[in-house]
């Protein structure tokens, strides 16, 4: 009972919180909390991200021209809980991996076309 009221509590000030910033400029941090990601989502992702980049900048260096199977790990490995475009985006706009995110979103939207 009493670990109710903290989860009430906290979840109130988060709500209060919530409007003191405007969330929508942080879309990423909006997708984290909307889906409930758990610390260990969010590290993961991050350690994912660090693996592709690194990947990403590699690729790139040794003169590859296609990186869809980086966008392909990224999807898979991704935590169920977020869509991969649309966390892709969100990520983009808070500034995120720019390099990485920019070839994502470009490969995204030719697969749209």
């Amino acid at each position: 009972m009493n670990n109710l009221k903290k989860d009430d509590t906290t979840a109130f000030h988060l709500q209060l919180l919530s409007k003191l910033i405007d969330i929508n400029q942080y879309p990423f941090i909006k997708l984290i909390i909307e889906n409930n990601i758990t610390y260990q989502e969010y590290h993961d992702l991050f350690q994912l991200l660090d693996i592709l980049n690194e990947k990403f900048a590699l690729q790139k260096e040794e003169g590859f021209l296609d990186f869809t199977s980086l966008l392909i790990h990224f999807a898979g490995m991704l935590t169920e809980k977020l869509d991969p475009t649309k966390t892709i985006f969100a990520l983009k706009k808070e500034g995120y991996f720019p390099s990485l995110m920019n070839e994502f979103i470009r490969i995204v939207e030719c697969d749209e076309l």
